[in-house]
C-alpha cells in the first residue's frame, strides 16, 4: 500500500485506554502487574490481590522455587472473583528477589520489553476480550510512567483486545471503562 493510500485506510481505534479508579473494582476478568520473580507481594497492587486471592501467593512462590523463573517472563494464575473468574498475570519487570525476605530488585527497560512481548503472545494465544494493568514498573520497580508507556503502545496498541490501564489511583473507585472503549 503506498502511502497515499495508508492515509484514507481506515485505521484501528487505539486499543490502550488510560483510566483512573481502583483497578480491584475492574470488569476486566485479566489484571496484569509488575513483579518480581520471587516477589514477597508485600506492597502496592500484589498485596491487595495477595489479601483478596489467597491461594495467589503459595502458587506463585511454588512456581518461583520449582521454576526459578527469570526477569522478562510472566507466569499466570486463575481463580474466582465473587462467583465470576479471574486471571491475575505476573510480568516479571523487575530484578529478582533472592533469599529468605529478600527484596526485590528495580525494574529495568529489557526486562519490561520482554515482559510485553510475552504478554502480546500470551494474550493473542488466549483471544483475551479484555485486559486491566495498572502503571507497570514505576511502583516498586521505580521506573518513570513517561518512560514505560511508549514501551506499551509499542508492543499491545496493535492487539484487537482493549487494554484498560489503571495511571491515576483512586481507592474505592470503579472506572468509567465502558465509556473509554467508546471515546
Amino acid at each position: 500500500m503506498s502511502a497515499a493510500d495508508a492515509a484514507f485506510w481506515p485505521r484501528s481505534p487505539p486499543m490502550i485506554h488510560e483510566l483512573s479508579g481502583d483497578i480491584v473494582l475492574s470488569s476486566s476478568p485479566v489484571i496484569a502487574q509488575g513483579v518480581a520473580p520471587n516477589d514477597n507481594f508485600y506492597s502496592g497492587l500484589a498485596l491487595r490481590l495477595r489479601g483478596r486471592f489467597l491461594a495467589i501467593y503459595k502458587d506463585f512462590r511454588h512456581y518461583c522455587q520449582s521454576e526459578h523463573p527469570k526477569s522478562g517472563g510472566l507466569w499466570a494464575w486463575s481463580g474466582v472473583s465473587d462467583h465470576e473468574p479471574v486471571t491475575l498475570v505476573a510480568l516479571f519487570t523487575q530484578e529478582a528477589a533472592y533469599g529468605q525476605g529478600g527484596s526485590p530488585g528495580k525494574a529495568h527497560l529489557e526486562c519490561v520489553n520482554h515482559a510485553l512481548k510475552a504478554l502480546h503472545a500470551w494474550i493473542t494465544e488466549n483471544m483475551l476480550a479484555l485486559i486491566a494493568s495498572p502503571r507497570l514498573a514505576t511502583g516498586a520497580g521505580e521506573m518513570d510512567w513517561t518512560y514505560v508507556l511508549p514501551h506499551i503502545k509499542m508492543h499491545l496498541n496493535e492487539l484487537k483486545t482493549p487494554i484498560y490501564i489503571y495511571t491515576t489511583y483512586h481507592k474505592g473507585v470503579k472506572a468509567e471503562e465502558a465509556a473509554a472503549a467508546h471515546a
